[in-house]
């Protein structure tokens, strides 16, 4: 149990200012990490364990976190799932089923996919770009000419986390790539990357610093010489993470991509400085004058009261306090959240008033002592997610919604997209924690999640033929719906969750435990097999014990 004392408290007031001289660890180059793969290539094909097979024993009653969707705009019941840490699936079936067509690669996880539906080529950018800590890299482009029977790898390994590919509307030899680039170390290999014979070489057309990658793009499909990229700042270590910068912007090429100018000037309306995060942008198809844009903005909000429903006092409440302010805080509330911060049962609501009364702590000391980065993920009172609108392709800009979206919290790094439909260019959906849909040009939005669907979305397909038909995933997998997201039904049956830890007990025959990424922790029996007919036949074989992030299981 935490022990609290007044020195504690005093002590954490002090500015600590430590540095870490140890020997820094180097990343590794994009030849170090290719010639890796090729070594584990060789062990895996002389390895005495090549031939035992591995069947699925679960769970499989939820999929993964979806990071794209592609589907056939003749043939809307044709699609494909590309997913963080479990491949890329394909679908003729409306999704009632999946099959797996990037297995045999050198690389699992997957940033974004486009398909040329014209002569069915597809692209893969792999390392997905959500720049969580479970975001793990890849090493570059991959393509297929036969639905992913093979592969031809084409090159950027140095890329490691791909956000998005464009593909040039009439000419299938030219094609772009934005790569946000290295997640854990400063690199010159990030921007946007263009090629004019189909992969076989590459130009960096747009480099920004070794910290400012590009995460999104658009093109105007009647004039594909012009393009959009979204540039980000952002820096992650073990200890910190920076999720804005004031190179983050955006940039917009008129000759192809080979030259860029960004246009998110202060005199264009659109927010800078260095508290601005990701940003998503989406070109209306019918009018490609009218832009739009979602972006992270970190600044603080000019209201900072947020209030848990019940009333009861969050951890701000004790930020800017002085004595007197400290002595009339509420009894009861304040003996409430001393209970729910399981410290040392003596500091009731009169004995920490005492101490402040006595100044052997500051009226601050409550914040001071329980502040850490988790509780800043909720309560720091941050702008977050903002839309904006042009309409004169992007020379000016004005923010859409008058009302806070509540949208990302303080997470906007892990989201960052939106879509408008391309016969109404009103109506646009943008993804979060929640999927939120507007049909009057952002100034309002409603919120589309239901019962059947899992949060935080990443990707969304509006059919242009019918824009209330969606294809879109999120982080338990892929749904679709035809009433403009008030029904869903899952097409999410990919068991491809994300494992962070698995263990066994003693039991005969043994169970196994495992943490998801935000699928909460599971386990079940190792006899269990996996079967479309376990809900007719038998209770389902594996038991949640707990939601939200799964993580270490120790039995």
């Amino acid at each position: 149990m935490m022990k609290f004392t007044a020195a504690k408290f005093t002590f954490l007031l002090l500015f600590l200012n430590v540095n870490y001289a140890g020997a820094q660890v180097k990343p590794s180059t994009a030849a170090e990490r290719m010639a890796g793969i090729a070594q584990r290539k060789t062990l895996d094909e002389n390895s005495t364990l090549k031939d035992i097979k591995f069947r699925n024993i679960g769970p499989t009653n939820m999929s993964g976190r979806v990071v794209d969707v592609e589907v056939n705009p003749q043939n809307p019941t044709e699609f494909y799932v590309a997913y963080a840490s479990g491949g890329l699936w394909h679908t003729t079936n409306n999704g009632q089923s999946l099959v797996p067509i990037f297995e045999k690669e050198n690389a699992y996880t997957i940033g974004d996919i486009a398909v040329n539906w014209s002569n069915r080529n597809i692209w893969v950018g792999t390392g997905e770009s959500n720049s969580s800590r479970s975001s793990y890299a890849g090493n570059g482009i991959y393509h297929s000419t036969n639905n992913g029977k093979s592969w031809t790898w084409l090159g950027l390994p140095q890329t490691q986390h791909i956000g998005k590919i464009i593909l040039h509307t009439t000419d299938a030899n030219i094609a772009w790539v934005a790569a946000i680039g290295n997640l854990f170390s400063a690199s010159k290999e990030r921007g946007v990357f263009k090629t004019m014979d189909g992969g076989k070489s590459w130009k960096h057309v747009l480099q920004i610093d070794e910290n400012t990658g590009v995460i999104e793009m658009d093109i105007n499909p009647k004039n594909p010489d012009e393009l959009y990229a979204c540039a980000w700042y952002r820096t992650r270590r073990a200890w910190n993470f920076e999720e804005a910068g004031k190179t983050s912007g955006i940039y917009k090429s008129t000759d192809g991509g080979n030259n860029w100018k960004l246009i998110s000037t202060p005199a264009s309306g659109f927010p800078t400085g260095d508290k601005i995060g990701r940003i998503g942008v989406a070109v209306h198809a019918a009018n490609p004058s009218i832009l739009y844009a979602i972006v992270d903005n970190q600044n603080n909000r000019p209201d900072t009261a947020r209030k848990t429903v019940d009333t009861n006092y969050v951890l701000k409440d004790f930020k800017n306090l002085d004595k007197a302010a400290f002595a009339k805080l509420d009894q009861n509330k304040l003996d409430s959240f001393l209970a729910d911060s399981y410290i040392d049962k003596k500091y009731t609501a009169a004995y920490v008033k005492k101490l402040v009364a006595q100044d052997s702590i500051k009226p601050t000391a409550l914040f001071d002592y329980f502040f850490d980065a988790n509780t800043a993920l909720f309560e720091t009172p941050i702008i977050g997610a903002e839309v904006y609108r042009s309409d004169d392709a992007g020379t000016s800009w004005k923010k859409t919604n008058s009302k806070p979206l509540e949208l990302y919290n303080t997470y906007g790094y892990y989201f960052g997209k939106l879509t408008v439909a391309s016969d109404d260019p009103n109506k646009l959906i943008i993804l979060g924690y929640d999927l939120q849909v507007s049909t009057d040009g952002g100034k309002t939005f409603k919120d589309k999640d239901k019962v059947s669907t899992h949060a935080d979305w990443h990707a969304c397909w509006i059919n242009p033929k019918n824009n209330n038909h969606w294809v879109a995933g999120n982080d338990g997998g892929a749904n679709v719906t035809y009433d403009n997201g008030d029904h869903w039904f899952k097409a999410n049956t990919p068991a491809v969750g994300q494992f962070y830890n698995i263990t066994t007990d003693n039991a005969k025959p043994y169970n196994v435990y495992g943490g998801l990424q935000d699928n909460g922790v599971w386990y079940g029996p190792s006899t269990a097999k996996e079967s479309d007919q376990w809900n007719y036949e038998n209770p389902y074989p594996w038991k949640r014990m707990g939601g939200g992030d799964g993580m270490q299981v120790q039995v």
